[in-house]
């Protein structure tokens, strides 16, 4: 990736960019063209793509500045990040004092990594 910074914001609020803005930029991120892909395909100059990346960066940059739903969207993320580590640290040991419910433990720390909701209230068939 270029950029993930700006992948990130433009993910955040690419919505807030002009229509051209936004397809400039989901070429160049997400798309990983080239300026001069770029001015190709939508037909005009490099330099008229290299502006508008640039006009697009600083509109990010403001509306990060102003609103930081970037900021805590990553602050917020870690902090889930380290609950499910604990989560699954838990688990872990409750597997360990209680050998008879691996197999249970072993499902539902595998639900944990991958983000899954797991239905504590389920009978088992």
């Amino acid at each position: 990736m270029k950029d993930l910074r700006y992948l990130q914001l433009w993910d955040a609020y690419g919505p807030l960019l002009t229509d051209s803005q936004r397809e400039i930029c989901e070429k160049y991120y997400m798309y990983d063209l080239s300026l001069s892909e770029i001015a190709e395909e939508k037909g005009i100059s490099k330099q008229a793509v290299s502006d508008a990346l640039k006009t697009s960066r600083e509109l990010l940059d403001f509306y990060e500045e102003k609103l930081r739903f970037n900021e805590q969207n990553q602050k917020y993320a870690l902090a889930v990040s380290f609950m499910m580590t604990d989560v699954t640290r838990a688990l872990e040991k409750f597997k360990a004092n209680h050998p008879a419910f691996t197999r249970e433990m072993d499902d539902i720390i595998e639900k944990v990594e991958v983000g899954e909701t797991v239905d504590l209230d389920k009978e088992e068939n």
